[in-house]
């Protein structure tokens, strides 16, 4: 994604604090930069270890309804609904285990890969998913951040 697009949606905070509108895999951005796919894919194997196939790589996020979705096995997609809650940082239960199965912390990714991450790579395949602290500052707040 170019550096410039990323302010041009609205922020889309999802049920577990990932920012949408920052995602590569967001279906807006892959239309705009379908390049997007092959350097999400990449970037997913890089730093989380696991690889979708390019063209699989599309995403209405989670808030929407009847959406087609990237994590198809999402534990909090279902959970946050059945609670008739916004996202997790509504929950009495906040950072549960379902939960925790998601969350992405930038010191924990730099210490799994040991070494630098790039700038660029940050702001693609990190940042999108940095939801505890995100959640966190949406508790105390209400304001959706990066």
């Amino acid at each position: 994604m170019m550096s410039g697009d990323r302010d041009i949606f609205e922020p889309t905070l999802t049920r577990c604090g990932y920012r949408c509108d920052l995602c590569l895999a967001y279906r807006r951005n892959v239309e705009i930069h379908p390049f997007n796919q092959q350097l999400l894919s990449d970037g997913w194997y890089q730093y989380f270890g696991f690889r979708i196939e390019p063209e699989k790589i599309i995403c209405d996020g989670c808030m929407a309804n009847g959406p087609i979705l990237i994590d198809r096995t999402c534990p909090v997609r279902p959970c946050v609904i059945a609670r008739g809650i916004e996202n997790c940082s509504a929950c009495a239960n906040f950072a549960c285990e379902k939960l925790q199965e998601r969350i992405v912390e930038y010191d924990e990714v730099y210490t799994r890969i040991g070494g630098k991450i790039p700038d660029d790579d940050y702001l693609n395949f990190i940042q999108p998913y940095e939801n505890r602290r995100r959640l966190e500052h949406y508790l105390k707040t209400g304001e959706v951040i990066r």
